[in-house]
C-alpha cells in the first residue's frame, strides 16, 4: 500500500488547494493588466482600444493559468474549461443574464421610476462591455472554479452553495454604497445562481456568460449602478428613481427585492434540472 506523506496530505487538502489557486490566479490576472496597460500606454491606441485589449489579455491569462495551475496541481484534465457544449452554454447563459436584468428592470420601470435622459453612440458600451466580461471571468474562476468546485468535493453542492453565497455576498461589502442588506442581495442572486449554472453545466463558461450578460446590460445599455460603483459610459442615459427596495438606491438594480426574486427562481429552475449532478455531503 503506497504510504501518503504529511507533505501530500497538506497539498492534497482543500484549503491548500484553494489558497494556492487563488493566489497564483490572482497573481497572474493583475500583472496580466499591469504588464499589458504599460505596453499600450506606448501606443497610439485610443483609451477605449487600451482598456479591451487589456481586458481581453487579462482575462485570457487568467483563464490559462488556471487551467494549467490546476491541470499540473490534481494531475486531471480540466473539464469546467472544456471546449464541448461552449457555444450554447455562452449563447444560453448570455440570454438568461439579459432576461433577468431587463426583468429587473421592468419593475422599475412599472413604478415610474427609469426615465430616458439620452441614446449615446454605441462606442460608448465598449468600456462597461470590457469590465463585465472581465469582472466575470476572473470572479467566477475565483469564487465557482475554485472556491466552490473544491468546497463541493469535500462537503457537497448545498454546503458549497451556502458558503460560496455568503463569501460572494461579503466580498460585496467593501464596494461602495454597500450595505448589509445590498450584500445579501448579491449573496442570493449571484451566489445561488452561479452556483447553480456551474452545477447544471459542470463548466464555468454558463456561469461566466449570466455573470456577463447581467452586469453589461446593468451599467453598459440601462446606464444603471453596477454593485454601488460609479456609473460608466452607458448606451442610454438614464435617471432611475423611487423606493430603494425597487430600484436598489445608491448600490443599483441587483438590491432590490425583484432582482432577488427573478435571481432565486432562476437558481431553483436550475437546480431542479441539475438533480442528478448535486454531489451529497
Amino acid at each position: 500500500m503506497k504510504t501518503i506523506t504529511t507533505k501530500q496530505r497538506i497539498l492534497n487538502a482543500p484549503i491548500t488547494r484553494i489558497l494556492f489557486g487563488l493566489l497564483v490566479c490572482f497573481i497572474a490576472f493583475i500583472l496580466a493588466q499591469r504588464l499589458t496597460g504599460k505596453l499600450l500606454d506606448l501606443t497610439s491606441l485610443n483609451k477605449n482600444s487600451r482598456n479591451l485589449i487589456k481586458g481581453i489579455i487579462a482575462a485570457s491569462t487568467v483563464i490559462f493559468t488556471y487551467i494549467y495551475f490546476y491541470k499540473k496541481y490534481e494531475k486531471r484534465e480540466i473539464t469546467e474549461f472544456s471546449n464541448k457544449g461552449i457555444a450554447k452554454y455562452i449563447i444560453i447563459g448570455t440570454l438568461i443574464g439579459i432576461s433577468l436584468q431587463c426583468l429587473t428592470i421592468l419593475v422599475i420601470i412599472f413604478n415610474g421610476g427609469f426615465e430616458i435622459v439620452s441614446i449615446n453612440p454605441i462606442s460608448n458600451i465598449i468600456i462597461p462591455f470590457t469590465v463585465a466580461f472581465t469582472v466575470a471571468i476572473f470572479e467566477e474562476i475565483l469564487i465557482r472554479g475554485i472556491i466552490f468546485r473544491i468546497i463541493e468535493e469535500k462537503l457537497g453542492s448545498y454546503i458549497s452553495l451556502l458558503i460560496t453565497a455568503i463569501i460572494f455576498g461579503a466580498l460585496h461589502l467593501a464596494n461602495p454604497n454597500s450595505t448589509v442588506l445590498s450584500g445579501l442581495c448579491v449573496g442570493i442572486e449571484a451566489g445561488f445562481l452561479m452556483g447553480a449554472a456551474y452545477i447544471y453545466a459542470r463548466n464555468l463558461w454558463f456561469p461566466i456568460a449570466i455573470h456577463f450578460a447581467w452586469n453589461f446590460m446593468q451599467s453598459g445599455v440601462f446606464g444603471a449602478i453596477t454593485s454601488g460603483n460609479e456609473k460608466t459610459s452607458s448606451l442610454l442615459t438614464t435617471k432611475i428613481t423611487g423606493s430603494e427596495l425597487i430600484t436598489g438606491g445608491e448600490f443599483g438594480p441587483e438590491g432590490t427585492i425583484q432582482a432577488i426574486i427573478f435571481c432565486l427562481l432562476a437558481a431553483i429552475i436550475l437546480m431542479q434540472l441539475s438533480k442528478k449532478k448535486i454531489i451529497d455531503s
